[in-house]
């Protein structure tokens, strides 16, 4: 899997395929990072989420974990004097090794680029990487449960996994729900957002101390 081809382009691929609605999605629970100390965003991309919470959260500790060198480089070059105070790490996560814990995870648009059995690795070493108390923001397509949503949401994702298993080596075929993976490591549920008819949908997951 490699976002370098599409790293110059992908900004103006959001923009004309879905406006500011992906934007939103990735902001909507940024309030509930409030306090938090150290924040780590996985897949990061191109720094729209990362210039989004450093100018709402600067006292947190905010680290980048992207495995395409380009990627990261138009995230670093996109929040320009903020950049030097985030710590970036150009890897892939399953090979990054924190140094620390972390009270919040973020994964925006990353989770659903992986198969079963590796969204089940890349869950676990987050899980590993979040403290007993830490926060899961999750923001990714989904598929609505019925009716028209849910057939525009298959075509949707048919044509978008068509087009980056080619684009990018993308190894997964089709969205695989990251929940149950999620309430194994001891996440609960807190909130939920969907956005474009149920096509983008933002979860804000808590870890209790008691059930870690």
């Amino acid at each position: 899997m490699n976002f370098d081809r599409l790293a110059p382009h992908y900004g103006w691929m959001e923009a004309l395929t879905a406006g500011g609605r992906l934007q939103s999605a990735r902001t909507v629970w940024l309030a509930e990072l409030a306090g938090r100390r150290r924040i780590l965003s996985a897949g990061e991309g191109h720094g729209r989420f990362a210039a989004a919470c450093a100018a709402r959260h600067p006292a947190a500790e905010l680290t980048c974990v992207e495995a395409s060198p380009r990627m990261l480089a138009r995230a670093q070059a996109r929040l320009r004097e903020r950049a030097a105070r985030i710590k970036w790490h150009c890897r892939d996560v399953l090979s990054w090794q924190p140094a620390e814990k972390h009270d919040a995870i973020v994964t925006c648009f990353f989770l659903d680029c992986f198969t079963p059995a590796m969204l089940a690795e890349v869950v676990a070493k987050l899980a590993d990487c979040a403290t007993p108390d830490a926060a899961w923001i999750i923001v990714d397509f989904a598929v609505p449960l019925r009716g028209l949503p849910r057939w525009r949401a298959r075509l949707t994702h048919a044509l978008m996994y068509w087009f980056f298993r080619r684009a990018v080596s993308l190894p997964a075929h089709r969205l695989t729900p990251p929940d149950d993976l999620l309430r194994g490591h001891g996440f609960v549920l807190a909130g939920s957002r969907e956005f474009n008819w149920g096509l983008v949908r933002a979860d804000l997951w808590q870890r209790s101390p008691k059930s870690s």
